[in-house]
């Protein structure tokens, strides 16, 4: 998935390079709603919508309120298609690198899609509406290519993005939101399952998913419901300890929960300038979610090759040693600083002398206490336990951290899927 810009304010280069940017940002369903609580004035540019990066000046409350209580976050801005027709469930199959037809009504699939050379064109959901019919979220623009893929079948495809507010209620107090917001029906839901209910008698659709990998939910609604939606649940969420969250505390909920994030842990392979900024799904290390066995699909064929052979490489999660950086802070007359906000940079990992890979997202996780980051290494070095070093800069000079490969995700709670 995609989540925003890097930057914490407005970036024009994504601005230039949205389909949707037509010379002013656009405003999501919910933004009469979230601009009058963005008390920092802090915004930033998500796929051509203005979003707010923080609604306080810092955004640690809105981080504890989705780890401790219950965050509500505007998503509207991922693209959104419905796919309909005679052909419907081949295209899909088709597109996907998972097996479709284990996706039952009421189910979400959580998926990369690949181009013939086996590399990742993005990641997102796929939804079986239980007509025959379906819904794809996506980081980015992709109607032009599953268009192209439909030629000759009987689907109709149609981006249906600025037709449906999005949602995401998160955290441990979410559940009980929804029992005092909707029906029965909605608040059984199972994980990574979706259903139709009312809230307040507003229809909505409401999905068991999230990217902050805790216990969540995501709320759609047509468009001209959405302000009512945000109302009705932030009425009920008031003695729950509902917050709203912006994508300064997501991001951070998103490497706790080890999710990869488009362009910055990755590049999809449409937007990518050399072969070496393209990934397969086994080196985004999502090797659980291509079906090889399925039968046809785009990019199998060299997906078959590189499970025979093993991919190069592998995005890990790190760990780094938090006491060793607090010596290097303390030789200089320091003292330790864990960084406040999520990072996205190319920083190198080494195995003694030799560059073995480069983190790409880190923060310091304030529910774990400990210092993470995923990183892209050299496929022989990725088992968990293989102890490597991180560099780290301080006052300018640039020093390494120990650090060791861990299973992901480093944030896992039960409640997430009870």
């Amino acid at each position: 998935m995609s989540l925003d810009d890097s930057s914490p304010v407005l970036s024009t280069f994504r601005q230039v390079r949205s389909p949707r940017w037509k010379g002013v940002l656009l405003k999501t369903p919910f933004h009469s709603r979230t601009s009058a609580l963005c008390e920092s004035y802090n915004w930033r540019n998500w796929a051509g919508y203005v979003v707010p990066s923080s609604y306080q000046l810092v955004p640690e409350m809105e981080y504890h309120a989705i780890r401790n209580a219950a965050g509500l976050i505007d998503v509207s801005p991922l693209y959104k298609y419905h796919l309909a027709g005679r052909d419907a469930g081949r295209l899909v199959d088709k597109l996907v690198t998972r097996d479709t037809t284990k996706c039952r009504p009421g189910q979400v699939m959580y998926t990369p899609w690949c181009d013939d050379a086996g590399k990742t064109v993005d990641d997102g959901t796929l939804w079986n509406l239980g007509d025959g019919s379906y819904r794809m979220t996506a980081a980015d623009s992709n109607l032009k290519w599953f268009q192209d893929n439909a030629i000759g079948m009987d689907v109709d495809v149609r981006d249906v993005s600025e037709d449906i507010g999005a949602l995401a209620l998160q955290g441990p107090t979410s559940r009980a939101i929804l029992a005092d917001a909707a029906d029965g029906a909605i608040a059984k839901l199972r994980y990574f399952r979706f259903a139709n209910g009312r809230i307040d008698g507003i229809p909505v659709t409401v999905s068991r998913t999230g990217y902050t990998g805790d216990l969540g939910y995501e709320l759609w609604v047509d468009r001209a419901d959405a302000e009512r939606t945000w109302d009705a649940v932030s009425d009920r969420g008031k003695g729950h300890g509902l917050m709203p969250a912006g994508n300064l505390a997501l991001d951070i909920t998103r490497i706790e929960a080890g999710f990869i994030l488009s362009e910055v842990d990755y590049i999809p392979s449409r937007k990518a300038v050399i072969d070496a900024q393209c990934y397969s799904p086994f080196e985004l290390s999502l090797d659980w979610t291509v079906s090889l066995q399925k039968g046809p699909f785009v990019g199998r064929r060299a997906l078959l090759k590189e499970a025979r052979r093993g991919p190069a490489r592998r995005i890990v999660g790190l760990e780094i040693d938090w006491p060793f950086v607090e010596g290097l802070y303390a030789a200089v007359g320091l003292p330790p600083e864990p960084p406040r906000l999520a990072w996205r940079s190319s920083v190198p990992v080494y195995l003694g002398d030799r560059q073995v890979g480069r983190a790409t997202s880190g923060c310091w996780s304030s529910t774990l206490k400990k210092y993470i980051a995923l990183a892209t290494v050299a496929a022989k070095f990725a088992s968990v336990g293989m102890r490597m070093e991180m560099e780290i800069t301080i006052e300018g000079e640039r020093k390494r951290a120990p650090a060791v490969v861990v299973k992901k995700p480093f944030f896992d709670p039960p409640r997430k899927r009870a």
